[in-house]
C-alpha cells in the first residue's frame, strides 16, 4: 500500500494505538511481537515503524521488535524431522518476560493468513501449538493478570485481505481490509481520541449496571443454542479501559466492542452453536457445535476442521472449560460491516462470545492474588490455551438469573435489553 492518505490513515492509527491502546508512559520500553506466528511478520512493517514513531514521541526509552516470517511455521511442520517438533527457542520470551519484569509494554499485531496451517496433518501442527502454548505460558500469566499494560491491533495482510475479499485483487483487497480497520477502530474520525473517550464511557456504563446486578448465571437461547452459564461470586465485569499493575490505564483491543467476565468453570450446561468461524492454529473451524455438562466440553463437531476443533479442547484439562464470557450486540459496527473478518479480534466484537481455556484473573476480585489452586477453587479457570468462539446471532435471547431464581432480560434479538444514562 502507498500514497500520502494511506500514510497519515497509518500515523493517526500508530497514534491511537500508542495513547488510547497502550497509554504508553514516558520512561516506558515497548516490545512489539506476535505470539501466533513467533513474532511480526515482515510485511507488517510500514505499521510497526509509525508506531515506534508515536511511541518514541510519547516518550518510550527503547521500541524493540521481534520480526518473523509466518512461512518458517508451515515450512517446519511438513519438512522437519517429527520428532523434533517439541524443539523451541526461548529467546522471544525472555525478551518479553525482561520487559514484563521492568513494567514496560507489549504490543501484538495480528493479521497473518488465517488458513497459515490448513490442509496439514492436525496431529503434527497440534503438537507444534502445544509446545509453543507450553513454552508462551510465562508471558500469557502476565498478561491474564495485567502486569503491564498491553494491546492487540491489527494489520491488513496480503492473505488476510484476499481471504476476506476472495473476488478482488490484493492490492484492492487490502485496501478493502485497511479501510475497515481504520473504520472499526474510529481513526477516521475527525478527533480519533475523543470518539475512543465516549465510547470507553458507553462502554463502562454497560459494564456498571451488569455489576451492580450479579447475575449468579446466564441463559441463552437461539438456533441451535440452549445453554446455561454460571458466574462466580466475586466476578467483575470488564470494559474496554483497564488497570495493569504497573499503575497504566489501558485498552487491550483495538477494536473492542464487548463486556466480559469469568463464568464459573464448573457450571456450563447445555448446547452452544457457532455463528461465525473460528481460525484457530492457522486452521478454519466451521459451523460447530459445542455440547457441555457440569462445566466441561463433553461433545464438539464441525462441518470443517472438526480434528483441529478436538485438538484444542483435548489441548488440557482447563480446554475442556470456559473462562471468559462475553456480550456484543449484534448491531456492533462490525456486524454492521456485513462480512467475517476470520479473526477473532475482529469478529468477537461483532457477536456474543464465550472462550475456551483460562479465564483472565482481573475478572474477579482478588484474582491476581490467587494461585491457581485458589483461582479453581473460586470459579475460575486455568489452561494453557484461550480461544474465543462466536455464538451470538440477531436471533439469540440471554436473560440474567438472580440469586432468587428468578430472571431478567439482558438481551433480546441480539440487541441490550436495558437502557444506560
Amino acid at each position: 500500500m502507498a500514497g500520502k492518505k494511506h500514510q497519515e490513515m497509518l500515523r493517526k492509527y500508530a497514534e491511537v494505538v500508542v495513547k488510547v491502546g497502550l497509554n504508553l508512559r514516558a520512561g516506558q520500553r515497548l516490545i512489539i511481537t506476535y505470539a501466533a506466528t513467533r513474532g511480526v511478520p515482515l510485511e507488517f512493517a510500514p505499521l510497526v515503524r509509525e508506531i515506534a514513531k508515536a511511541a518514541y514521541a510519547a516518550g518510550a526509552k527503547y521500541v524493540d521488535v521481534i520480526w518473523a516470517d509466518e512461512q518458517m511455521l508451515p515450512l517446519r511442520i511438513q519438512n522437519a524431522p517429527k520428532d523434533s517438533l517439541t524443539e523451541y527457542s526461548k529467546w522471544q520470551i525472555q525478551a518479553v518476560l525482561d520487559k514484563v519484569a521492568n513494567g514496560d509494554a507489549l504490543l501484538s499485531i495480528v493479521g497473518s493468513n488465517p488458513n497459515l496451517l490448513g490442509g496439514l496433518d492436525p496431529e503434527l501442527v497440534g503438537i507444534v501449538q502445544k509446545t509453543h502454548l507450553e513454552e508462551w505460558g510465562a508471558v500469557s500469566q502476565h498478561v491474564m493478570k495485567n502486569a503491564v499494560n498491553w494491546c492487540l491491533v491489527a494489520y491488513a495482510g496480503a492473505a488476510w485481505a484476499q481471504k476476506i475479499f476472495p473476488k478482488l485483487e490484493t492490492e484492492k483487497a487490502q485496501a478493502k481490509l485497511w479501510k475497515a480497520i481504520f473504520e472499526t477502530v474510529r481513526v477516521d474520525q475527525p478527533d480519533p481520541l475523543k470518539a475512543w473517550e465516549k465510547h470507553i464511557e458507553k462502554l463502562r456504563a454497560r459494564a456498571n449496571h451488569l455489576q451492580a446486578k450479579q447475575y449468579t448465571a446466564l441463559h441463552y437461547s437461539a438456533p441451535g443454542t440452549d445453554f446455561t452459564l454460571g458466574l462466580p461470586a466475586g466476578h467483575k465485569w470488564i470494559s474496554a479501559q483497564s488497570m495493569a499493575q504497573n499503575g497504566v490505564a489501558f485498552t487491550a483491543n483495538l477494536p473492542t466492542e464487548e463486556v466480559f467476565t469469568l463464568p464459573d468453570r464448573n457450571r456450563a450446561d447445555g448446547v452452544v452453536t457457532s455463528t461465525f468461524p473460528l481460525s484457530y492454529g492457522g486452521t478454519l473451524i466451521e459451523d460447530f457445535q459445542v455440547t457441555f455438562e457440569n462445566g466441561r466440553i463433553t461433545k464438539v463437531s464441525a462441518k470443517k476442521g472438526e480434528a483441529a476443533l478436538q485438538k484444542l479442547v483435548d489441548t488440557d484439562e482447563g480446554s475442556h472449560r470456559l473462562g471468559e464470557v462475553a456480550l456484543v450486540p449484534a448491531s456492533s459496527p462490525i456486524a454492521q460491516r456485513g462480512h467475517l473478518f476470520y479473526n477473532t479480534l475482529f469478529d468477537e466484537n461483532a457477536s456474543c462470545h464465550i472462550a475456551i481455556g483460562r479465564a483472565y484473573r482481573f475478572t474477579m476480585v482478588g484474582g491476581e492474588e490467587l494461585n491457581d489452586e485458589e483461582f479453581m477453587a473460586q470459579g475460575g479457570n486455568t489452561s494453557l490455551n484461550h480461544v474465543d468462539f462466536m455464538i451470538g446471532s440477531p436471533k439469540m435471547d440471554i436473560d440474567g438469573v438472580k440469586k432468587d431464581g428468578t430472571r431478567e432480560s439482558v438481551m433480546r434479538k441480539g440487541e441490550w435489553a436495558f437502557k444506560i444514562k
